[in-house]
């Protein structure tokens, strides 16, 4: 499975790119928004940062406009992913722009069916929303089983993105369903390589270790 990062904040990225676990980076308008900063600048030092894909979401709502935006975003840098939501002006634009090599992000994905459809398009990725999903009293990672099955059955080559994990839980039961990809909150990324056990067996490590005889210093 691979981790991107759902996140705009640059110094978090570097951070975690720092780990080898920063396969590529996801952004909205709403993450963009709170680093309060030119949203072409911000993009194109994350692709600078990262060498994997990096989604960047238009903002337009009709298919025309979205194809426009698109193009522009597009030429930001090698490595952007032009995120475009899941509508009928988005199926639009993500028919048209695919068909000229510009790689597209599917995102706010809640059933089989769009991403069905998503894949159709010709979407390079699709984001289904897990979290969002168990919030209408349904099963976020049972979405991502009978996704990955559909694809699988009809041999499309569209990458499932888990988008809207909370959870360590979400994480493993994504992989487990054989998700393609997970984004993660640069909030949540660090809690998945921390166990109280692990802390604990490293207390008791240093804990025996000072009662291993040392040698005396040797006196000057």
């Amino acid at each position: 499975m691979e981790f991107f990062l759902d996140t705009a904040n640059i110094d978090e990225i570097k951070r975690i790119n720092r780990l080898g676990l920063v396969d590529g980076i996801t952004t909205n308008p709403s993450i963009i928004a709170k680093g309060n900063r030119d949203f072409e600048e911000v993009i194109k030092e994350i692709c600078s940062i990262v060498d994997g894909p990096v989604s960047a979401e238009v903002i337009s709502l009709t298919a025309d406009e979205m194809v426009e935006e698109a193009r522009e975003i597009a030429k930001w840098a090698s490595n952007v992913v032009v995120k475009i939501p899941m509508t009928e002006a988005g199926l639009e634009a993500v028919n048209t722009i695919s068909k000229e090599g510009i790689k597209t992000n599917v995102t706010l994905v809640f059933s089989v069916a769009q991403g069905l459809m998503a894949a159709k398009a010709g979407a390079t990725y699709i984001s289904p929303f897990v979290g969002r999903v168990d919030d209408i009293g349904e099963d976020g990672i049972a979405l991502i089983q009978r996704l990955k099955q559909t694809l699988q059955n009809y041999q499309y080559d569209a990458k499932i993105i888990t988008a809207s994990v909370r959870t360590i839980g979400h994480l493993e039961s994504a992989a487990l369903a054989g998700a393609d990809i997970a984004t993660i909150p640069g909030s949540l990324l660090p809690k998945l390589w921390k166990h109280p056990l692990t802390d604990n067996g490293i207390e008791q490590f240093l804990a025996d270790w000072e009662k291993v005889p040392k040698k005396a210093e040797t006196l000057s």
